[in-house]
Protein backbone atom coordinates (compact mmCIF):
# COMPACT_ATOMS: atom_id res chain seq x y z
CA UNK A 1 0.00 0.00 0.00
CA UNK A 2 1.46 3.26 -0.92
CA UNK A 3 1.48 6.46 1.54
CA UNK A 4 -0.86 8.09 -0.47
CA UNK A 5 -3.53 4.55 -0.23
CA UNK A 6 -2.73 4.90 3.47
CA UNK A 7 -3.75 8.79 3.96
CA UNK A 8 -6.91 8.14 1.84
CA UNK A 9 -7.82 5.04 4.19
CA UNK A 10 -6.62 6.74 7.79
CA UNK A 11 -8.98 10.24 6.61
CA UNK A 12 -12.38 7.87 5.56
CA UNK A 13 -11.92 5.80 8.81
CA UNK A 14 -11.76 8.93 11.13
CA UNK A 15 -14.73 9.86 12.39
CA UNK A 16 -14.37 13.49 13.05
CA UNK A 17 -14.29 16.92 12.00
CA UNK A 18 -16.32 14.87 8.85
CA UNK A 19 -16.40 18.76 6.73
CA UNK A 20 -12.88 19.04 7.18
CA UNK A 21 -11.85 15.38 6.76
CA UNK A 22 -14.07 15.39 3.27
CA UNK A 23 -12.19 18.44 2.26
CA UNK A 24 -8.65 16.49 2.82
CA UNK A 25 -10.41 13.65 0.70
CA UNK A 26 -11.42 15.49 -1.96
CA UNK A 27 -7.83 17.42 -2.01
CA UNK A 28 -6.23 14.00 -2.16
CA UNK A 29 -8.87 12.46 -4.75
CA UNK A 30 -7.90 16.10 -7.07
CA UNK A 31 -3.95 15.64 -6.59
CA UNK A 32 -2.38 12.46 -6.28
CA UNK A 33 1.15 13.81 -5.11
CA UNK A 34 -0.78 16.06 -2.38
CA UNK A 35 0.69 14.23 0.03
CA UNK A 36 4.25 15.53 -0.75
CA UNK A 37 5.24 19.08 -0.01
CA UNK A 38 5.88 19.39 -3.77
CA UNK A 39 2.17 19.64 -4.03
CA UNK A 40 1.74 22.95 -4.84
CA UNK A 41 -1.97 23.24 -4.21
CA UNK A 42 -0.98 22.11 -0.40
CA UNK A 43 -0.40 18.51 1.28
CA UNK A 44 -0.75 16.49 3.71
CA UNK A 45 1.17 16.61 6.55
CA UNK A 46 1.63 14.50 9.94
CA UNK A 47 2.45 15.57 13.56
CA UNK A 48 2.35 14.31 16.83
CA UNK A 49 1.56 15.62 20.28
CA UNK A 50 4.35 14.23 22.69
CA UNK A 51 2.96 13.87 26.39
CA UNK A 52 5.53 12.70 29.09
CA UNK A 53 4.58 9.32 30.83
CA UNK A 54 2.82 10.94 33.89
CA UNK A 55 0.66 12.11 31.40
CA UNK A 56 0.65 16.01 33.30
CA UNK A 57 2.84 17.45 30.49
CA UNK A 58 3.66 17.92 26.44
CA UNK A 59 6.43 18.33 24.90
CA UNK A 60 6.08 21.51 22.37
CA UNK A 61 9.11 23.16 20.04
CA UNK A 62 9.89 26.53 19.24
CA UNK A 63 10.17 26.31 15.46
CA UNK A 64 12.89 27.81 14.48
CA UNK A 65 10.91 29.60 11.20
CA UNK A 66 7.36 30.52 12.52
CA UNK A 67 8.81 31.45 16.22
CA UNK A 68 5.39 29.50 17.64
CA UNK A 69 5.26 26.56 20.03
CA UNK A 70 4.01 23.70 18.25
CA UNK A 71 3.84 20.03 18.74
CA UNK A 72 6.36 18.28 16.52
CA UNK A 73 5.51 17.70 12.95
CA UNK A 74 6.28 18.06 9.21
CA UNK A 75 6.47 16.65 5.52
CA UNK A 76 5.55 12.95 4.49
CA UNK A 77 8.92 11.81 3.12
CA UNK A 78 9.03 9.12 0.32
CA UNK A 79 10.49 6.35 2.52
CA UNK A 80 7.30 7.23 4.86
CA UNK A 81 4.98 4.17 4.39
CA UNK A 82 1.98 5.45 6.49
CA UNK A 83 0.79 8.93 8.39
CA UNK A 84 1.78 7.37 11.33
CA UNK A 85 5.20 6.38 10.48
CA UNK A 86 5.91 9.94 8.98
CA UNK A 87 3.98 11.56 12.66
CA UNK A 88 6.25 9.32 14.67
CA UNK A 89 9.13 10.25 12.39
CA UNK A 90 8.86 13.71 13.12
CA UNK A 91 7.93 13.52 16.79
CA UNK A 92 11.49 11.63 17.30
CA UNK A 93 13.30 13.74 14.96
CA UNK A 94 12.12 17.15 16.42
CA UNK A 95 12.07 15.23 20.04
CA UNK A 96 15.11 13.99 19.71
CA UNK A 97 13.79 11.23 21.78
CA UNK A 98 15.27 8.48 19.87
CA UNK A 99 13.04 5.81 20.60
CA UNK A 100 10.51 4.58 22.68
CA UNK A 101 7.47 7.34 21.34
CA UNK A 102 4.26 5.20 21.27
CA UNK A 103 1.28 6.83 19.38
CA UNK A 104 -2.03 6.60 21.12
CA UNK A 105 -4.19 3.61 19.94
CA UNK A 106 -7.39 4.92 17.37
CA UNK A 107 -5.11 6.83 14.42
CA UNK A 108 -5.17 10.62 14.73
CA UNK A 109 -7.08 12.70 17.37
CA UNK A 110 -7.25 16.05 14.79
CA UNK A 111 -6.89 17.31 11.65
CA UNK A 112 -5.69 20.88 11.41
CA UNK A 113 -5.76 22.90 8.00
CA UNK A 114 -3.78 26.21 7.82
CA UNK A 115 -2.76 28.45 5.52
CA UNK A 116 1.66 28.43 4.87
CA UNK A 117 3.54 30.64 2.39
CA UNK A 118 3.10 30.28 -1.45
CA UNK A 119 3.75 28.26 -3.33
CA UNK A 120 2.38 25.99 -1.32
CA UNK A 121 -0.73 27.85 0.12
CA UNK A 122 -1.77 24.33 2.68
CA UNK A 123 -0.89 22.33 5.28
CA UNK A 124 -3.12 19.57 5.87
CA UNK A 125 -2.32 18.52 8.88
CA UNK A 126 -3.06 14.88 10.98
CA UNK A 127 -2.12 15.00 14.08
CA UNK A 128 -1.97 12.30 16.69
CA UNK A 129 -0.48 12.30 20.01
CA UNK A 130 2.48 10.05 21.20
CA UNK A 131 3.58 8.95 25.05
CA UNK A 132 7.06 9.39 25.79
CA UNK A 133 8.54 6.85 27.52
CA UNK A 134 9.85 6.88 31.47
CA UNK A 135 13.76 7.90 30.43
CA UNK A 136 12.71 10.01 27.36
CA UNK A 137 15.35 12.78 27.23
CA UNK A 138 14.52 15.42 24.93
CA UNK A 139 17.40 17.48 22.79
CA UNK A 140 16.64 20.48 20.29
CA UNK A 141 16.79 19.75 16.99
CA UNK A 142 18.40 22.08 14.51
CA UNK A 143 14.49 23.00 13.37
CA UNK A 144 13.89 24.64 16.82
CA UNK A 145 15.11 27.26 18.93
CA UNK A 146 14.12 25.58 22.28
CA UNK A 147 11.93 22.53 22.94
CA UNK A 148 9.98 22.31 26.62
CA UNK A 149 7.99 20.62 28.47
CA UNK A 150 4.73 22.32 29.30
CA UNK A 151 1.75 21.40 31.68
CA UNK A 152 -1.78 21.01 30.35
CA UNK A 153 -2.57 24.36 31.78
CA UNK A 154 0.39 26.37 30.48
CA UNK A 155 -0.09 25.05 26.71
CA UNK A 156 -2.69 27.89 26.13
CA UNK A 157 -0.50 30.86 27.71
CA UNK A 158 2.37 29.96 24.84
CA UNK A 159 0.66 28.01 22.11
CA UNK A 160 -2.14 29.46 19.54
CA UNK A 161 -5.80 27.53 19.79
CA UNK A 162 -4.52 25.15 16.93
CA UNK A 163 -2.07 23.35 19.83
CA UNK A 164 -4.90 23.93 22.69
CA UNK A 165 -7.14 21.75 20.56
CA UNK A 166 -4.89 18.95 19.84
CA UNK A 167 -4.12 18.88 24.07
CA UNK A 168 -7.62 18.82 24.43
CA UNK A 169 -8.54 16.03 22.06
CA UNK A 170 -5.24 14.30 22.75
CA UNK A 171 -6.28 14.17 26.72
CA UNK A 172 -9.99 12.86 25.53
CA UNK A 173 -8.17 9.80 23.89
CA UNK A 174 -5.96 9.46 26.92
CA UNK A 175 -9.61 8.58 29.14
CA UNK A 176 -10.44 6.15 26.40
CA UNK A 177 -6.95 4.35 26.26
Amino acid sequence: MSLYDDAVLVLKEYEDQPELRDLYLEHLAAHPDGVYKPCRAGHITGSALVIDPSRERVLLTLHRKLGMWLQMGGHCEPGDATLAEAALREAREESGIPAGLTLLAGGPVRLDRHPIPAPCNWHLDVQYAALAPADAVAAISEESLDLRWFPYDQVAAVADASVVRLLEAARARLLTV
